[in-house]
């Protein structure tokens, strides 16, 4: 698959309201403090953990590892373009928080078992692994036929990926956090056109432009739905 660059930019994933509200129901999840550690798996741009650097102003910057390079990643984060599993072999930190948000599915099933299990063995005591995965079922992201297709084919492969998740890790919990994603059809079109999700990474200019057109006659000038996120957290 070609690399996915713009699931964060100038999307509701990067605008303050989503990432204040998203970063409060990770705070639920695990209580920070100034000296708290952390790591982002898939981090983009970073503006999640830069955002948590700066209000708990900690002591050494969230890690965010990623496999693109953004030029405007968030001064508030510590980015390393590197191989995840390699900066997990010779890593020396225990992490009070590692996140994997929307990422886990860009591995295969043998590489995600063995990510999980790294990650657990990077804990802190009482750290917290928490991973996050598009909602399975009824998702409500504006689609176009091809694209809807792609979408539920990827989920179905997101469901089956939780579940053998959730086995891995024993005692975990699951919650869902949801966010009313209120956008004008002409942006969202510029989002599609920038292709922000995964299922649009492999298509053509002219499926895309069909999509489009499709999306132009189907929905309002004012899209609102909502955002939901699988949440599967596991406490050390």
């Amino acid at each position: 698959m070609k690399i996915l660059k713009n699931w964060d930019n100038k999307t509701w994933l990067s605008s303050n309201s989503y990432i204040n509200l998203f970063n409060n129901f990770l705070l639920k999840k695990k209580k920070l403090n100034k000296k708290a550690r952390l790591l982002d798996i898939g981090c983009g741009r970073g503006k999640i953990f830069g955002v948590l650097s700066r209000k708990f102003n900690l002591i050494n910057k969230p890690i965010g590892i990623d496999t693109v390079v953004h030029k405007d990643v968030d001064i508030g984060i510590d980015f390393r373009n590197e191989d995840v599993f390699k900066f997990l072999k010779t890593n020396q930190i225990k992490f009070d928080l590692i996140m994997i948000k929307q990422t886990l599915h860009f591995f295969n099933k043998d590489k995600r078992s063995k990510l999980i299990k790294t990650c657990k063995n990077n804990l802190s005591k009482n750290g917290v692994l928490i991973i996050f995965s598009l909602n399975t079922l009824n998702n409500e992201i504006p689609c176009f036929k091809l694209m809807k297709q792609k979408l539920n084919r990827g989920l179905e492969r997101d469901f089956k990926m939780i579940k053998s998740t959730c086995k891995i890790l024993k005692n975990y919990k699951i919650d869902k956090f949801k966010f009313k994603v209120s956008i004008t059809k002409n942006k969202y079109i510029q989002m599609l056109k920038q292709r922000y999700i995964s299922c649009l990474v492999n298509l053509n200019k002219d499926q895309i432009s069909k999509g489009i057109k499709e999306i132009k006659d189907t929905y309002n000038n004012k899209m609102i739905f909502d955002d939901v996120l699988i949440c599967i957290k596991y406490k050390n």
